[in-house]
């Protein structure tokens, strides 16, 4: 009888409610997440986004062959007090205190298995604030030396725990995880981007973890290059270098990431797309990390990332020598990066390293550097010049940022003629420039600073190209300046409250103005006057035309002196495809469609877009992406929708391979554009943080009840899903309307809001009170204590959940999502499964391997169809 109750549950998941015993959870679910589009670079103004939320580093694995692309920082911290305690774990008392063997008769768990439920013992630690009182028993689990054996072995039994629940399911994830990388085009090389008398890209091998980062001689020397231009590899062709072999490094390492990989003198452009950026791989990256591509679970994001990239890379020329380049590494996750400089003919290290640096580093001549330093927060707060020549104690700090809510963030012009230093907090942002012919100048201020004043560059010629945000023009403006007199900025392109100003990337003849309206992006090509003329106008631009209603696309890398302009198309359905604009003619000339194997055949699948109604009458848009020959659309599909909802970041639609393997089992994949995002403009942002951020979450659950009303989802199949400041979102809906979901996946969450925010030690908490509020103010306080998930959660049932960590996560500390497992072991009133799983050696962005990531993906996409009922009965 048993056999046969295990064989109708994973059969019957719609009918589990009607016939399961007294208290048993209902089933609802469908994959909610563990993507989106994070659009990292919709904001000109910000800096080196230091935020929770970045989705980015899972999604940049497969499909980085693509095109070159530069990455940027989105800085973090680390730090905090310690806590121990003694005897973490307590056997379970009363029902809840049956072992899972038997419990799993009663909840679809594995039949069969006798194995305890971690319970981590509780501690008494009450804070009281404004006559509130707040218990956090599990407080004992924060450890910032990550080596306390007691909540390592703690954490141990979580992931013993969740390694024996899903025991059963080895032999179909690691079907799943073939079917995966099957996909894949494993040997790869990205689209070659000319930078001078080079070809610069980017090779995967087969059955290798890490790229390589190589380079040709062009044929004809220094020259512009042409929409038509092709890199010859054949015989004949120019010998390849390879600048850097990740695999050769990573292999002495169990985690290894890059951050940037600059050719003197590479640079990145700060103009085009926001400086806060972080994308897992190096300056000559191939696929922007914040576009949900595929392996990066999501970013890219989008973002990224995701988060993993849509980021504009200028000018990048190398040094008059071409014998140099500089890396930056991360060799445990907490992303805290070691800079060397290469030799690259003989491959050895010149001079001294140098620690404790971000990932971001940038050329001055042949001999300087400059690198940035983080506090013990992990805050980037002073930039340093480096000569290299010398060691690190003896480089000079040429900018100190004293204000803590402030960061840094550093880069170079487009035409690479000017290094550029960014001091941002979440609403003000201002910039310092440095004339690179002068590497042992100083700083110069581009325009004073000014509380509540959002300002980015972009550099053409003589002039500075200005995008300006403020209360008033909180959409953006463009204005332009001569660089020799500052004092009168001309507007070029004015405010507009239906249209959000992105970013303005250039070249030496043109301006690439990226604009989103209606939530759709759009790129828009200026010709500039003759050399010589002043710039007081812009004549009629040219819009890139794009093929379908909803897609996704940014800039990549392109040379300041071309008039090519390189971007990257996609949708829910159209595999991201890089294209070379000519900005004289306007024809786009394809150059690469990113390979998916395994018979994929866009036609099967649809793609749209629809509007919920929130409580206020507020319209949220939601993207929708399912396969037409298997979903039914009469209520009774599998739904996953994902949310993310802050940092202004746009989660926007484009494509992923891995998602494939949801669609073709006849999931409905959905993403809700919710407020706190940058979807809709400043102000969709704005209504979505501090003491609006409820709006996010209602949001969320608007779009859940709206899908379910449409019929594009069973009302018992339901799964959420979001990652960081996601997790947040997936954390607070599932403590508001816990019946509403059957699934929920919480990637590293920021769930202990609270907590957190009141600890100045703590990476991220002053820098963010702009985002989240300071709860050392009442109504701050009392605001958060309303949603934060750790403080909210009660005696009912909750869905079946997957909480995932890392243990060297410097963005979301371990112990968050560690707390929140603890608190609803401790109260949930059901027997649906949940699961702990933190990464022991990763951080914030997980595993670095790209096959490693995919196995990750097809753990958590094995989680959710298993307890949507989806699995395959034996």
């Amino acid at each position: 009888m048993v056999g046969l109750t295990g064989v109708l549950w994973q059969l019957a998941p719609c009918i589990r409610k009607h016939f399961a015993g007294p208290g048993l959870a209902g089933t609802r679910g469908v994959y909610g997440g563990i993507e989106g589009n994070l659009r990292l670079g919709e904001l000109p103004q910000s800096p080196p986004w230091h935020c929770r939320g970045f989705h980015g580093f899972n999604s940049w694995i497969e499909n980085r062959s693509l095109i070159s692309l530069p990455r940027r920082q989105l800085g973090v911290k680390v730090g905090g007090s310690r806590a121990g305690a003694s005897q973490f774990l307590k056997p379970e008392s009363g029902g809840r205190g049956l072992s899972r063997k038997v419990q799993a008769r009663a909840s679809g768990e594995m039949v069969g298995v006798d194995v305890k439920v971690p319970k981590a013992k509780k501690v008494p630690h009450v804070t009281e604030m404004f006559g509130h009182v707040r218990e956090n028993n599990y407080y004992w689990l924060r450890d910032d030396s990550r080596k306390e054996p007691e909540i390592l072995e703690y954490l141990k039994s979580e992931n013993d725990y969740t390694e024996a629940m899903t025991a059963d399911t080895k032999a179909f994830q690691e079907e799943l995880y073939k079917e995966m990388r099957g996909r894949i085009q494993e040997a790869d090389t990205s689209v070659p981007l000319r930078k001078g008398a080079f070809f610069y890209y980017k090779r995967d091998l087969e059955g290798k973890q890490y790229p390589q980062h190589c380079r040709r001689a062009t044929p004809d020397g220094e020259r512009p290059g042409s929409v038509e231009e092709v890199m010859e590899s054949g015989d004949g062709a120019a010998v390849e270098t390879v600048l850097l072999d990740e695999n050769a490094v990573a292999e002495k390492h169990s985690f290894y990431l890059v951050g940037t990989v600059k050719v003197l003198v590479s640079s990145l452009q700060q103009s085009g797309y926001s400086p806060w950026v972080f994308v897992p791989a190096v300056d000559l990256i191939f696929v922007p990390s914040t576009t949900n591509f595929d392996n990066i679970l999501f970013l890219a994001p989008g973002s990224w990332i995701h988060g993993a990239a849509h980021f504009q890379e200028g000018q990048t020329p190398v040094s008059p020598n071409h014998k140099l380049f500089a890396v930056t590494e991360d060799f445990t996750g907490n992303e805290i990066f070691t800079l060397r400089v290469v030799d690259i003919e003989t491959g050895l290290d010149v001079g001294t390293k140098i620690t404790g640096a971000t990932d971001q580093v940038e050329w001055g001549d042949d001999n300087t550097l400059y690198y940035l330093i983080q506090d013990e927060t992990q805050r980037p707060y002073k930039v340093w010049r480096h000569n290299l020549q010398s060691d690190q104690s003896s480089d000079t700090c040429i900018y100190h940022e004293k204000d803590v809510e402030h960061w840094l963030d550093l880069g170079s012009s487009e035409s690479d003629k000017y290094l550029l230093v960014t001091s941002a907090s979440k609403i003000t942002q201002f910039v310092l420039f440095l004339d690179k012919k002068n590497p042992d100048g100083e700083l110069e201020y581009l325009s004073p600073r000014v509380d509540g004043v959002d300002i980015s560059v972009a550099h053409a010629r003589n002039h500075f190209f200005i995008t300006r945000r403020s209360e008033e023009t909180y959409n953006s403006e463009l204005l332009v300046s001569p660089i020799e007199d500052r004092s009168a900025p001309v507007v070029l392109l004015p405010h507009r409250p239906s249209v959000k100003l992105q970013s303005v990337s250039t070249s030496k003849d043109h301006i690439v103005v990226q604009e989103r309206e209606n939530g759709l992006v759009t790129l828009t090509v200026y010709m500039l006057p003759p050399v010589g003329e002043p710039i007081t106008s812009l004549g009629e631009g040219r819009k890139v035309e794009f093929p379908e209603p909803t897609y996704s696309v940014w800039q990549a890398a392109s040379q300041y002196d071309s008039s090519v302009m390189r971007y990257v198309y996609s949708s829910l359905t159209t595999p991201p495809t890089v294209y070379d604009y000519d900005m004289n003619t306007g024809v786009s000339v394809l150059k690469k469609v990113q390979a998916v194997l395994g018979g994929f055949d866009s036609t099967k699948y649809v793609t749209n877009r629809e509007w919920a109604t929130a409580d206020d009458g507020t319209q949220i848009p939601i993207s929708l992406v399912y396969r037409k020959d298997l979903v039914k659309l009469d209520g009774s599909d599998p739904l996953l929708l994902y949310g993310y909802g802050s940092y202004e970041i746009c989660i926007d639609p484009d494509f992923q391979s891995k998602r494939l393997s949801l669609l073709d089992r006849g999931l409905v994949f959905a993403i809700a554009h919710v407020r706190g995002g940058g979807e809709m403009g400043r102000k969709w942002y704005e209504s979505g943080k501090l003491l609006c951020k409820k709006n996010t979450f209602t949001d969320f659950i608007s779009c859940a009840e709206f899908l379910i009303e449409k019929k594009y989802g069973c009302k018992d199949k339901i799964c959420i899903n979001g990652r960081s400041a996601g997790g947040l979102l997936v954390g607070a809906v599932m403590t508001m309307r816990p019946e509403l979901f059957t699934v929920a996946v919480a990637e590293v969450p920021f769930v202990d809001v609270v907590t957190t925010m009141l600890d100045e030690s703590i990476p991220l908490t002053t820098s963010e009170w702009e985002e989240w509020g300071n709860p050392k103010k009442e109504e701050y306080y009392r605001y958060m204590v309303s949603y934060s998930p750790v403080d909210n959660v009660t005696s009912r049932n909750y869905p079946h959940t997957l909480i995932t960590g890392g243990l060297h996560d410097s963005r979301v500390a371990y112990w968050e999502p560690a707390k929140f497992t603890a608190e609803l072991r401790e109260k949930k009133t059901d027997n649906n499964v949940l699961l702990f799983k933190c990464d022991m050696g990763a951080g914030h962005f997980s595993k670095s391997g790209r096959f490693d990531k995919l196995g990750e993906g097809a753990f958590v996409f094995t989680y959710i169809l298993k307890y949507l009922g989806l699995l395959p009965v034996k």
